[in-house]
């Protein structure tokens, strides 16, 4: 690293620890940009223990920790060799404004991905999916949704900004088709019989092989744009301690990490990483999870890009 360069992309685990991964910091939507990170800190639809809104900065200091690997194991490239990437900085609302996110959220989102450009963005509970979700439309029309969780979020709830229902306001919006979504880890009550996308809860994934889960989303998705969603308390408790709704008998990282790298040839247009909330975790352990699975979620998008 040059004396006059703070970009933070150097190798260091704890020096200049800006950007996600030693990313470069811009709003630049350049024709040599590829993929955009994006932080939305924001916790106000949380209906548990709160904190989320300190996710995208913890997730971007455990990030750090994967800068020294030229190449994220067990990728065969190097992710600058194939795609370039910016981290776009948190998204700023007023204090308290859910409705001023919303709006934000939306616009940035949409500008990012009307300039054809993948977006992943780190949350923050999981209502931010929503304007998320809004946007991804505005550019890619109706969507499948690929959605790792312990809980649907499809709960049919009067508020207006809440992190268990915005899958179920996406179905009523037309962002989302059910016929090719699909959700992977769901260990909490949901209503079976009206129920409109497919789900592998935590048993089933847990029992199965990694392959096993790749081919039910394959079946699933098909040819359609897709959403990801990752809400880490997909991932259980002993690998996801810090989030505000942690439910026993999820799934490992590995397993998780192992099914991301199945689904490089589906178009993944935008992704998120959900609910960390890093007070509950003073190791890190959380953090640093939601930053692999982020990174590896690049890899995936520069794999394709590849092929």
């Amino acid at each position: 690293m040059g004396d006059s360069d703070l970009t933070g992309a150097g190798s260091s685990t704890y020096a200049n620890v800006f950007g996600f991964a030693g990313l470069p910091l811009g709003r630049q939507l350049d024709d040599d940009v590829d993929a955009v990170v994006m932080g939305v800190p924001y916790d106000l639809g949380t209906s548990a223990r709160p904190g989320a809104r300190f996710g995208p900065g913890a997730i971007r200091q455990a990030s750090a920790q994967l800068r020294w690997e030229k190449r994220r194991w067990p990728w065969q490239f190097a992710l600058d060799s194939s795609i370039n990437v910016i981290d776009y900085g948190d998204l700023d609302y007023a204090d308290g404004d859910s409705a001023d996110m919303v709006e934000t959220t939306t616009r940035h989102a949409a500008r990012v991905l009307a300039a054809d450009k993948f977006l992943l963005c780190f949350g923050g509970d999981h209502f931010v999916s929503l304007p998320l979700l809004r946007a991804t439309a505005q550019v890619h029309g109706e969507v499948a949704l690929v959605h790792f969780d312990a809980h649907t979020d499809t709960e049919q709830s009067d508020l207006e900004f809440y992190h268990g229902s915005m899958f179920h306001r996406g179905l009523q919006e037309g962002l989302l088709d059910p016929t090719t979504s699909i959700q992977l880890g769901i260990r909490t009550e949901f209503d079976t019989g009206s129920h409109e996308l497919a789900v592998l809860d935590a048993s089933w994934v847990n029992d199965h092989s990694a392959d096993d889960a790749i081919a039910r989303i394959h079946e699933r998705v098909g040819n359609r744009p897709v959403y990801l969603s990752i809400d880490i308390d997909c991932l259980d408790p002993a690998y996801a301690p810090g989030t505000g709704t942690p439910v026993v008998g999820g799934i490992s990282t590995d397993k998780l990490l192992q099914i991301l790298r199945g689904m490089t040839t589906h178009n993944i247009v935008a992704a998120d990483v959900m609910e960390v909330a890093p007070a509950y975790d003073p190791a890190e352990i959380t953090a640093l999870a939601a930053a692999t699975i982020g990174l590896e979620l690049l890899y995936v998008v520069a794999a394709r890009t590849r092929s």
